[in-house]
């Protein structure tokens, strides 16, 4: 087994001085370590050398404090000594091996149904901005409120805005036509999937007869709405409008949250209209403004959409791909379009405000939540069914959903004993990597590609 050895600095492995420098810089990194490793993320080189050049295997034993103390002085001497040294040999390292792409992370933690989500930015950070803000504007003229608060669309984010759309339905269509091929299962009594030809066997379940069960899920088939989460928010005719009041919950229309980030930010949909201001509004109150009059200005002319908008195809009209080839390149588009969806959605979110319930998944796109009394999440009662609205993120509009990555579809099913070598990733992306696609870079550190899985329990058993 040869040993790794770590360098402290931009330079390469150590070539050359003698053998007792190199015996103790190899004790020291004994003693830190234990095996002759030692680990630091920012160094940039790994070199290998084997274990017979540098350290015997009972160096620990004649090693002890006072001895440690002279080993750190003798390393520091040496790495002095040396340094031209270390400068001058990089063109005579046999190996070097760089890893850029952090792995085995953990997946975002997991809050309880009985405790508040935390805000994406502390409430100390926040009034501590706004104290500066405030700081800074005394004295200086008020400046005028940029868009897309004072009315107006921000032009520049137009074209994203019809891009996540048709990115949204792309990717709808495309997982009906790659569920048709690779097979998706959805347990009966919980919200758990899993892809793959068999279900795995963790005893997860939460659902309705799981004690029965002892845990086991109860799978059946899926469906595209246990793939992407229904995320439902209340259409706004006017963005600028008064909070939605209590009474008017049932009569104003619900539609996906990304479809209404989207009309806010400029897309034009004939069901669902919204009011376009052509000049800004004249705020007479922190809370009360006033439509400038726009009498003046020609009237708008009916301009269809500059980018066509993409309808979705029915379930009975798909046509699953006839090849591998067509599977692969369908994967891959998916897997773009799941990017593209997410990646303007989050330039979207930065300017248009989305809220979100800190104890249950309810969205509102706008400045503030609504009044809506539907809360129903832990201790609801003390609340009396008002929302805890904080400031949204990404997985809060666009759900991943993780499940288990099974690294091999042809090979032997999971065991639950071996749960802990298993890593996880978005349904999406676990769906388009089965169906041939390449794992962008972002996902691999939680889905555990570098860890090697144990043939037995009895080889687990043996892993440190």
């Amino acid at each position: 087994m040869p040993l790794v050895i770590l360098q402290p600095s931009s330079a390469m492995p150590v070539i050359g001085g003698t053998s007792s420098h190199q015996q103790a810089y190899c004790m020291h990194s004994s003693y830190l370590n234990g095996r002759g490793l030692v680990r630091c993320d920012n160094l940039p080189s790994v070199s290998y050398f084997r274990k017979s050049e540098f350290v015997k295997s009972n160096v620990l034993s004649d090693l002890g404090f006072v001895n440690h103390l002279k080993v750190c002085g003798n390393l520091c001497k040496f790495l002095l000594k040396y340094r031209s040294v270390l400068q001058t040999s990089s063109q005579n390292s046999p190996l070097v091996i760089k890893n850029d792409i952090p792995q085995n992370a953990d997946l975002p933690k997991y809050y309880s149904k009985k405790e508040k989500k935390p805000f994406p930015i502390p409430i100390i950070e926040l009034r501590r901005a706004a104290r500066e803000r405030l700081k800074n504007s005394r004295g200086q003229p008020r400046r005028p409120v940029p868009p897309p608060k004072n009315g107006l669309l921000v032009k520049s984010l137009i074209p994203v805005a019809y891009d996540v759309l048709n990115a949204r339905i792309l990717l709808i269509n495309n997982l009906r036509k790659l569920m048709k091929v690779v097979i998706v299962h959805a347990c009966k009594c919980c919200n758990e999937i899993h892809v793959g030809p068999v279900g795995h066997p963790f005893k997860s379940c939460r659902g309705a007869g799981a004690s029965s069960r002892h845990g086991l899920h109860d799978w059946g088939s899926a469906m595209v709405e246990d793939i992407l989460v229904p995320v439902d928010a209340y259409h706004l005719y006017d963005r600028l409008r008064k909070r939605i009041a209590h009474d008017e919950r049932f009569s104003i229309p619900r539609i996906p949250a990304v479809v209404e980030l989207c009309i806010q930010a400029g897309v034009n949909l004939p069901e669902y209209p919204a009011k376009r201001r052509r000049k800004a509004i004249i705020r007479i109150g922190k809370n009360e403004f006033i439509d400038a009059d726009e009498s003046d200005l020609p009237d708008p002319e009916a301009q269809s959409p500059t980018v066509p908008i993409l309808s979705e195809i029915p379930e009975s009209e798909i046509v699953p791909p006839s090849s591998a080839e067509e599977i692969v390149l369908l994967a891959e588009e998916t897997l773009l379009a799941w990017e593209r969806m997410r990646k303007g959605a989050n330039k979207l979110m930065k300017m248009y405000p989305v809220r979100v319930c800190g104890y249950c998944p309810e969205v509102h796109v706008g400045s503030s939540g609504h009044k809506a009394q539907n809360c129903g999440a832990h201790k609801h009662q003390q609340r009396n069914g008002q929302h805890g609205w904080q400031r949204a993120v990404l997985d809060d509009l666009i759900p991943p959903r993780y499940v288990w990555h099974v690294s091999d579809i042809n090979g032997p099913p999971m065991k639950r004993e071996l749960r802990s070598f298993y890593g996880q990733a978005p349904i999406v992306v676990e769906l388009c990597a089965q169906a041939g696609a390449e794992v962008p870079d972002q996902y691999k550190p939680t889905m555990r590609l570098d860890i090697g899985i144990p043939a037995s329990i009895e080889e687990a058993e043996k892993v440190v």
